[in-house]
């Protein structure tokens, strides 16, 4: 699809994670703390943050987590369109003899 249209493809991709990664957190929160491994570990630090600092930081981090991906999407799908048109070119031009 990348040869035809590689914005859409790239998008569809980006698209395709972000409903995989929705999928998993729904499985975890229906699994609740039962395979919460971080949890059984002992002796792991406890850093004192601000609940406000967390939710702000998070937002960013949230946003950074979205928007990058879907940049490399949609460059990786133009790109990936480009190198078909170079590659097709070369077909028809061996096929005219060029």
């Amino acid at each position: 699809m990348a040869r035809f249209d590689g914005v859409k493809q790239g998008l569809a991709v980006w698209l395709w994670g972000i409903i995989v990664a929705i999928v998993l957190a729904i499985l975890a929160a229906v699994a609740g703390s039962r395979f919460n491994v971080l949890a059984q570990v002992q002796g792991q630090p406890n850093i004192p943050v601000d609940g406000s600092a967390l939710t702000a930081g998070g937002l960013i981090g949230l946003a950074i987590a979205i928007l990058v991906p879907l940049l490399g999407a949609i460059l990786g799908g133009k790109a990936g369109m480009r190198f078909h048109r170079k590659v097709d070119q070369v077909g028809i031009d061996h096929q005219t003899g060029l």
